[in-house]
């Protein structure tokens, strides 16, 4: 018996990173699995992982800075499931998105209101409609997890990308708010506060441990860290293993911040 045996679990963020290794782990660990993301081949290679774990799972591609694509999201899970367990919430960009963004990454006096709105859009609107389409359901159930994966950016200032530091800091209040109004219904809402991770989302940026005295100063391991790490915790936040954890922001970064 696996964690998360009997558990249908929405992942969103699923065509890549942290969103697509915590599809695999979640499988792995006996849970129906449902993967989201915009790009529809980026979750087939997610879900071909899954089956060749040995788990189950299926994908929808939808855009979810968009409230109505969340909303059909939720419908469509619960359409093929008739329930959804937890919702791991990974859906994001970072430095990548300066790719097809530039711009999007900078800070307050570089930052055009439009490339504001548009990461805003990504990284915190559909941290919101997800939450506010699911929780109605895990209301009904009387139960129902939710893990958002933040940033240590969205407790910690930084030089630049403000609007990325901005929706990090908004996601993470927002999870101890959901925590304060649905606890006494059964909801729990937890996230977790990633370093540096080693996933497309910061590829660019990954350089810096090359040097092992700027990788000291960085976080005390010197390495970024994986994105299954990251997978293990949404995995503890979301099974009952951790049935008294609501409001809670895991930190998992090699001790980045613990130097602040």
């Amino acid at each position: 018996m696996g964690r998360m045996s009997g558990k249908v679990v929405l992942i969103t963020g699923a065509g890549s990173g942290v969103g697509r290794a915590a599809m695999e782990l979640f499988a792995r660990e006996g849970a129906d699995v449902v993967g989201v993301a915009r790009t529809q081949a980026n979750l087939e290679s997610s879900l071909e992982r899954v089956r060749e774990a040995g788990g189950r799972g299926s994908i929808i591609a939808a855009d979810l800075s968009v409230d109505a694509s969340c909303q059909e999201v939720v419908r469509e899970t619960l359409e093929r499931h008739g329930r959804i367990d937890s919702l791991v919430h990974a859906a994001g960009v970072g430095y990548s998105w300066m790719d097809k963004s530039p711009g999007s990454m900078g800070d307050v006096l570089n930052t055009t209101p439009e490339a504001w709105q548009e990461v805003i859009a990504i990284n915190l609107n559909a941290c919101f409609y997800m939450c506010r389409h699911v929780i109605p359901e895990f209301v009904r159930q009387g139960r129902g997890s939710i893990v958002n994966v933040s940033s240590i950016s969205g407790y910690m200032g930084l030089a630049s990308a403000h609007t990325y530091t901005a929706a990090k800091a908004g996601m993470i209040n927002l999870t101890r708010s959901l925590c304060v109004a649905y606890a006494a219904q059964g909801v729990r809402a937890n996230c977790i506060a990633p370093g540096f991770i080693d996933t497309p989302m910061v590829a660019s940026v990954l350089h810096i441990f090359d040097d092992p005295a700027v990788a000291e100063r960085i976080t005390p391991m010197r390495r970024p860290g994986t994105a299954m790490e990251m997978a293990y915790g949404c995995l503890y936040l979301a099974s009952d293993e951790s049935s008294y954890c609501n409001g809670t922001v895991l930190t998992i970064d090699g001790g980045t911040t613990s130097r602040q």
